[in-house]
């Protein structure tokens, strides 16, 4: 399955993979569920096709084993297949999953949630974040009146609804009206915020976006946004989906102390389980609902939302982060992690090139070329060796199933790959260790 690669270490082979990643094309558009897990986004020929995981590790249908980060697109922060939401779920499936009416299960997943993130008065569960997100704009405009979504143009995706994605490079098929409803604000920056409030003043129903994100948010700036929210009449929405759990059991909210009026959650909530949640302040969240006497606002309703398994999934997520201190763990392990791929980086002198970034839970990395500019060259390059020595790494995102064993194999192979790295800066050409294509950004306008 190995051959030698430019004289350096040996390369992966997946022809099951490579034969997998046909099928999918041929039957599913992108060949993936999701854009980010296109094959597209791995080096050419390079794109395993899962099998199983268990804990940190994936096998894919070559019999290759990995240490995976970011699993299940920062959804599994547990490991796979953890034993105690595994039990919950197979207590539920036993009883059924969905009913007529409302499960007592709903109501007991609702109470735990809210005992988790206490600064919301309500919950409505769903299956993913975007219903989640789409849904607290459309209570912002019902409550507000306004028809303006300002969206915090620093951060990357917000929903699959047209009122977000018509703002990326992919807005084919979406009315160029809907598209001028959304606005934009810079994240840090209270009085460009204020600029575009007064400008559309008493337009903009929202001001959504994620609290944090590679840095930590600026003194007072999120205080900031609450008071201009209240001054301007408009709805403040934390998009929790990635800083839900891994900031705090009870997100950036919890972390940072700034109350939104509406907020969304996903992801890690049910450690692969499909569950979302949306929040908020009795208020707001109550005119979706049947005990006022306004308009009514078809705000979530879904057939399979409550799913008593994934509502399971979710009170289990939620026990074991509390009882067994997992958001400590998940920064003590991002930590080590983060140290160790600097001090190979820069020991390998490729420190300025190989960059890591973020909260130490929820890390990334950025990929520099001989200018110090991203380059998906030589993120391709990085990404092949990381393969080639057993990591799937489309981020550093940590799992607790990491342990430090999985940790220091890591900083090992990141090493061989700053070795390659090194060469490709030194000819100023990573063309040779590419083997192919490089990789793309999931938002382009062609394909």
């Amino acid at each position: 399955m190995a051959t030698e690669d430019c004289g350096e270490t040996q390369e992966l082979r997946l022809p099951r993979s490579r034969m997998a990643n046909e099928r999918l094309h041929a039957l599913i558009p992108g060949g993936a569920h999701t854009y980010a897990k296109g094959d597209d986004q791995y080096p050419e020929n390079l794109a395993p096709v899962i099998s199983h995981g268990r804990g940190a590790h994936v096998w894919d249908i070559d019999d290759n084993r990995y240490i995976e980060y970011g699993s299940g697109l920062r959804s599994v922060s547990l490991g796979h297949a953890h034993p105690r939401v595994i039990e919950a779920v197979r207590r539920e499936l036993d009883r059924g999953s969905n009913f007529v009416r409302p499960s007592i299960v709903e109501v007991e997943a609702a109470e735990r949630f809210l005992a988790t993130v206490p600064t919301a008065d309500m919950v409505k569960f769903a299956k993913n974040g975007s219903d989640a997100t789409t849904a607290a704009v459309r209570l912002a405009r019902a409550v507000t009146g306004r028809p303006r979504v300002a969206i915090c143009g620093d951060h990357p995706f917000f929903s699959v609804d047209d009122w977000f994605i018509g703002t990326t490079p992919m807005s084919a098929g979406i009315p160029a009206a809907t598209t001028e409803l959304t606005v934009a604000f810079p994240y840090g920056d209270l009085a460009a915020t204020e600029a575009l409030l007064t400008r559309y003043q008493d337009e903009v129903a929202c001001l959504i976006l994620e609290p944090a994100g590679h840095s930590e948010p600026p003194p007072g700036y999120l205080a900031g946004l609450r008071e201009l929210a209240d001054r301007h009449g408009c709805v403040l929405i934390f998009d929790e989906m990635i800083t839900g759990f891994r900031w705090s059991e009870a997100g950036a909210q919890g972390l940072y102390g700034v109350v939104p009026d509406l907020s969304t959650f996903g992801k890690a909530l049910g450690n692969g389980f499909a569950v979302s949640a949306l929040a908020g302040r009795r208020e707001v969240m109550e005119p979706g609902g049947l005990r006022h006497s306004g308009d009514r606002v078809f705000l979530l309703s879904t057939t399979h939302g409550a799913e008593t398994h994934s509502l399971a999934a979710a009170m289990a997520v939620q026990a074991t982060y509390v009882e067994e201190g997992v958001t400590a763990r998940l920064h003590a392990l991002g930590e080590r992690l983060a140290a160790g791929v600097r001090d190979a980086a820069a020991g390998l002198g490729v420190g300025d090139h190989i960059v890591v970034r973020g909260r130490a839970s929820n890390l990334v990395f950025a990929t520099l070329d001989e200018n110090l500019q991203p380059s998906q060259e030589y993120r391709t390059l990085f990404l092949r060796r990381l393969l080639a020595g057993g990591v799937l790494a489309p981020s550093f995102v940590v799992s607790s199933a990491l342990s430090d064993a999985d940790i220091d194999r890591t900083v090992e192979v990141v090493a061989e790959a700053c070795a390659v790295y090194r060469k490709a800066l030194d000819a100023a050409d990573p063309t040779p260790w590419l083997a192919g294509r490089p990789v793309k950004p999931v938002f382009r306008r062609l394909v």
